[in-house]
Formats: structure tokens, C-alpha cells, sequence
């Protein structure tokens, strides 16, 4: 088994010689490359179509947002994954028939090779009798733990939802609630804007 220095040492000579290598073929690069600049060359990439205005465009922020709550509610769903095989393996080892001894007396292989899937490496020291109770526990344990992850988790998608960031559009807080009619064409019958309306202005 390494030591911590020993590893420490093996890492950062990893990253020197990751540098090292970039560092080296960004200079061969530097000389080899032909240098041959030319209008086309030098406009924007915007896959092989012609560029239209500038490369310098404001993006609407509300992009930016609901990328940011995908990314998010994303990363926090797949914690579901490790919680499920978890739960699933336990599961399974509440079932009589996995949990029975075998004809040598020891474990079942199922029984084995769910209990080695959970990380139990000693399995000399298993008592068969208080496994499906112990299995039961870890069961519902893991069940309650993502309960409270799953009710966590719908607070902050109550949040946002309340707060609105998953609005396309967002209204003004003086004029929540407010309806917003269409422009009065003439002759028509339709009424007049409210007076607070967005198209108003």
C-alpha cells in the first residue's frame, strides 16, 4: 500500500508531465503551423454558414437560467441512482429465499454476491439470522433518507416555481394579474389597453 506522500508524488509528477506534454506540442505547433492569414480565415466560425451581423450578441439572460435549473435539479436526480442500487440489493436480501443457508451451511451465492455489491467484504462474520432483520433496517432506512432528499429537493422546485424563473415571460410585480389585450385596431369593437399595460408603452 502507497504511502500519502508516495501518492502525492505520483500525482504531481502526473500533472507535470501532463503540462510538459502540452506545453512541448503547443511549441512544435508554434513552428510547424504555415501562418497564412486571409479574409476568410480571420472571419467568425459559425458552422460553415455566412456570418450574419456581429459575433457580439447579447444573449437573452433567461438562457442562461434555465440552463442553470437543468443543470441543477439534473445533477441532484442522478443521486438517485446510487440511492436505487442501495435500496434495490437490500431489498433483496429481506427475500426468505436468498437469505437461506445453503448445504454447506453458509450463505446462498445470491446472498454472497448482493452483500459483496454493498461492500461487505467479511462474509465469515455474518450472522444469517439477523440478516434479513439487518437488511430490513437498511431498507427503510435508505427509503426515509430519500424521502427527505426527494422533499428537499421539490422545496427548491417549489422556490424557483414561486419566484417565477420558469416563466418565459415574466411580468413586472405592478402588473401581476394584469390582463394585456391585443393593440385596438381601428374600426374594431375591441376595447381600449388598460392605461398599466405592457403594450401600452
Amino acid at each position: 500500500m502507497a504511502t500519502p506522500t508516495a501518492i502525492v508524488a505520483y500525482l504531481a509528477l502526473f500533472a507535470a508531465i501532463a503540462a510538459l506534454f502540452l506545453f512541448v506540442n503547443l511549441l512544435v505547433g508554434r513552428f510547424l503551423r504555415p501562418d497564412l492569414p486571409n479574409e476568410e480565415k480571420q472571419e467568425v466560425y459559425e458552422c460553415g454558414e455566412p456570418v450574419i451581423g456581429s459575433s457580439f450578441v447579447q444573449f437573452d439572460l433567461r438562457f442562461y437560467v434555465v440552463a442553470l435549473l437543468f443543470i441543477i435539479f439534473d445533477v441532484e436526480v442522478a443521486f438517485f441512482f446510487p440511492w436505487a442500487t442501495v435500496f434495490g440489493k437490500s431489498t433483496q436480501l429481506t427475500a426468505p429465499a436468498v437469505v437461506a443457508e445453503s448445504a454447506e451451511g453458509g450463505l446462498t451465492t445470491a446472498a454472497s454476491l448482493k452483500l459483496n455489491e454493498l461492500g461487505v467484504s467479511d462474509l465469515g462474520a455474518i450472522d444469517i439470522a439477523k440478516l434479513e432483520d439487518t437488511a430490513s433496517t437498511l431498507a427503510i432506512t435508505s427509503f426515509a433518507d430519500i424521502c427527505v432528499f426527494f422533499a428537499v429537493l421539490l422545496v427548491g422546485f417549489a422556490y424557483v416555481w414561486k419566484r417565477g424563473d420558469l416563466d418565459w415571460v415574466r411580468a413586472v410585480a405592478s402588473q401581476r394579474g394584469e390582463v394585456v389585450e391585443r393593440a385596438r385596431s381601428s374600426g374594431s369593437d375591441l376595447p381600449a389597453r388598460p392605461a398599466g399595460s405592457i403594450l401600452s408603452a
